[in-house]
């Protein structure tokens, strides 16, 4: 639920800017990735101004409409993902959140989710901490230092976008899951470079 609301929410204040609607196939190619890099490239392709300060804008739009989205129904995790992030943590395994939002947007998220970095997960990395999101490999890159891991082979990535399946293979991560809660469906996803696909994050525990 939550990720179909921000790809909304992202698409509504970059329509608002351009107006009109944001063709479908420009809004895929950009899902997964920084939303201000989301936001730049999708008002490039459509002829705006994707000047830094017009991108701020956007980006603050974005962000008023999420918090009033938030304030009106607070976000619900997909089922079995916190129980998920339990089983491994017991198991000694790390687990880092990266997301292409900035921090100020990722903290809300996981507030509004009831989540917090040292009880629920053990990172958070933000898209305003790398010097490029996905599918560069930074984020990955981030999380493992975060978490103190070395080896990169025992590393495992997990998203719903090609754009984060993009981003496990560049590191080089020795699992690169792609899950089907999100907007792209199966066969999308295991068109794209991968080792596993999974119905669910939440089945994670299962490959380890």
């Amino acid at each position: 639920m939550t990720a179909y609301l921000l790809a909304a929410l992202d698409e509504a204040a970059v329509a608002e800017a351009v107006g009109g609607p944001i063709p479908a196939e420009l809004m895929v190619q950009w899902k997964g990735t920084s939303k201000e890099e989301a936001i730049a490239g999708l008002l490039r392709a459509m002829g705006s101004d994707d000047s830094h300060a017009q991108v701020l804008k956007v980006y603050d739009v974005f962000a008023g409409k999420l918090e009033e989205a938030y304030g009106r129904t607070p976000p619900a995790p997909i089922a079995g993902v916190l129980e998920m992030f339990e089983t491994l943590r017991r198991a000694g395994v790390k687990v880092a959140l990266q997301t292409g939002y900035a921090a100020p947007v990722a903290n809300s998220i996981m507030t509004g989710l009831g989540w917090t970095v040292g009880e629920s997960v053990d990172a958070l990395v933000t898209s305003d901490t790398v010097a490029a999101s996905r599918p560069a490999p930074y984020l990955v890159f981030h999380a493992m230092e975060d978490t103190g891991v070395r080896d990169v082979r025992r590393v495992l990535t997990a998203g719903d976008t090609p754009n984060d399946l993009a981003a496990g293979m560049n590191a080089g991560a020795g699992f690169v899951v792609g899950v089907t809660t999100g907007s792209f469906t199966r066969s999308q996803l295991e068109a794209e470079p991968h080792t596993h696909i999974l119905d669910s994050a939440a089945a994670l525990p299962t490959l380890l």
